[in-house]
């Protein structure tokens, strides 16, 4: 991802002002939103990997019912 925010220096004109329109110009091309979105990507859980969580979670779920019922747990 290269994303590239080129500002000249015009006549007469400031450093704090160049500094000002360059990140004017990074904002305005969501540059950094990207990259903060890019930082913590995780990617989607596989279609297998979710039956088998789906299959743990009502396996878990039938044996705290089952111990409920025999009064083991409240």
């Amino acid at each position: 991802m290269t994303t590239t925010a080129e500002v000249d220096k015009n006549q007469n004109e400031t450093n704090a002002s160049i500094i000002r329109r360059f990140t004017r110009r990074v904002q305005n091309a969501n540059t950094l939103k990207k990259a903060r979105g890019l930082r913590f990507y995780s990617r989607p859980a596989s279609t297998l990997r979710k039956k088998k969580r789906a299959l743990k979670r009502l396996e878990r779920k039938r044996y705290y019912t089952r111990l409920r019922k025999l009064g083991k747990i409240k």
